[in-house]
């Protein structure tokens, strides 16, 4: 990667941490706000609810704007919009104010994930191990974030931490003012400044992208009927598939994870790292730290699959890990019978979705063309975030009707199905990039 390249990487990986810092920010948050707004934990999880629930759906109509207006504006305005957010939630007097404060979050985030891909898909040559920095910045937020908030809660009144994780979002968007889009990707930008292959390009189309090589000309209802038309076409509806199965699991696997580990790791070693009669006693919990390993280690997986993504066709890729994912989730459950074999299961797993990620993203960017590159990683999103968002309640429905053993299962037959989807788009779609 060149130099310009480097800058555009560090700034979407730095962005998509802060996006999950503030996303698993919240329900650290919620502990404290039960008491402050004297309110439950049902009506607070359905604040949250919205939160994310337009978090995912944003993603589609994110996606339409960034290929109007490129990627870099897009994210500027995520930022900008996050920290504004969290700035509402430091005072927010009431629920209905926090409830407004999380939707705006929600509407602000969603854009994230189609201008970040979109901008590394079309500005970085070496896409794959582009995508895996990426995704390493997003489980650092995924990983780091949480506890970062839960430590400042420990000498700062929730109001003033919440200020405080607005602080990082101003050192990111000053580095990202000074990236220059157009530099890493000049053969694009000289296109939309002559008004070639934009929609209804010229000068004055690129000058409202704010960054030519990344914005095409104007969007309608009629442009996006057409994009989604060659989407489909290419045979892209495989591809949704597969990232909403995807989705599904990740979601399936990481909603209860916290508790199952606990509960698995309670019966298996007894750790009294923490004074019975000190009041942060039941606070501690082992299955929380096993939890942070486990995001953790998505680094490695982060690194390892975009390195793949970058030597083998991705979709084949796909198809390997999500049969690895059925494999570890029926060995799941029987791990559990010594702490090693356990904790190795866990950690595994982790690596294992988490590499995931940048080859999925990799199969995004090439079956779908790089004027609707925005508009498909937004259903890709919509899939993953939306869809995928179903996946809390059927872990819920299945914990509650059967057990753990049952959960794992359904996982296997997800990552299975997911595994025919990665098969299908070899034999069926057509790459277009």
């Amino acid at each position: 990667m060149d130099s310009a390249e480097r800058r555009i990487v560090a700034f979407t990986a730095g962005s998509h941490g802060l996006v999950h810092t503030y996303e698993l920010s919240i329900p650290i948050l919620l502990t404290v706000w039960i008491g402050e707004f004297s309110t439950t934990a049902a009506a607070l999880g359905l604040v949250v609810t919205v939160g994310y629930g337009l978090f995912g759906v944003g993603a589609l109509p994110g996606g339409i704007l960034v290929d109007r207006f490129g990627s870099k504006p897009l994210i500027l305005a995520c930022l900008a919009g996050m920290a504004g957010s969290f700035l509402l939630v430091s005072v927010a007097p009431n629920l209905l104010t926090l409830a407004v404060a999380i939707g705006a979050w929600g509407v602000t985030a969603s854009v994230y994930h189609p201008a970040g891909l979109s901008l590394i898909s079309k500005g970085v040559e070496q896409r794959g191990t582009a995508l895996g920095y990426h995704g390493i910045g997003g489980n650092l937020g995924i990983a780091l974030g949480p506890l970062a908030t839960a430590l400042l809660l420990l000498a700062f009144d929730w109001r003033i931490v919440a200020a405080a994780l607005t602080a990082p979002v101003v050192v990111v968007a000053a580095y990202g003012a000074t990236v220059d889009v157009d530099a890493a990707m000049p053969d694009r930008a000289a296109v939309a400044a002559d008004g070639d292959g934009s929609r209804g390009g010229g000068d004055e189309d690129a000058g409202a992208g704010g960054d030519a090589g990344d914005a095409k000309g104007e969007v309608s209802v009629s442009t996006i009927a057409d994009d989604t038309r060659v989407l489909l076409a290419g045979g892209f509806l495989i591809v949704f598939a597969f990232v909403t199965f995807s989705g599904l699991y990740y979601r399936t696997f990481l909603t209860f994870l916290p508790e199952l580990l606990s509960d698995v790791l309670g019966g298996l070693i007894d750790v009294q790292l923490i004074d019975p009669e000190s009041p942060y006693a039941d606070e501690f919990d082992v299955g929380r730290y096993l939890y942070v390993a486990v995001l953790t280690v998505g680094v490695f997986g982060q690194y390892l699959g975009g390195r793949i993504a970058d030597r083998v066709p991705p979709e084949r890729g796909l198809l390997a890990l999500m049969s690895v994912l059925s494999v570890l989730a029926l060995l799941f459950v029987p791990a559990g019978r010594t702490t090693a074999t356990f904790i190795a299961a866990s950690l595994a797993l982790g690596v294992a979705l988490f590499t995931v990620q940048p080859l999925s993203q990799a199969t995004v960017a090439a079956y779908s063309p790089s004027e609707a590159r925005g508009i498909s990683f937004g259903y890709t999103y919509l899939g993953i975030f939306g869809v995928g968002s179903l996946g809390a309640a059927l872990a819920g429905t299945v914990l509650t009707r059967a057990g753990p053993r049952e959960l794992f299962v359904v996982l296997a037959g997800i990552a299975a199905m997911g595994a025919l989807s990665a098969a299908a788009v070899t034999r069926f779609a057509t790459r277009q990039d």
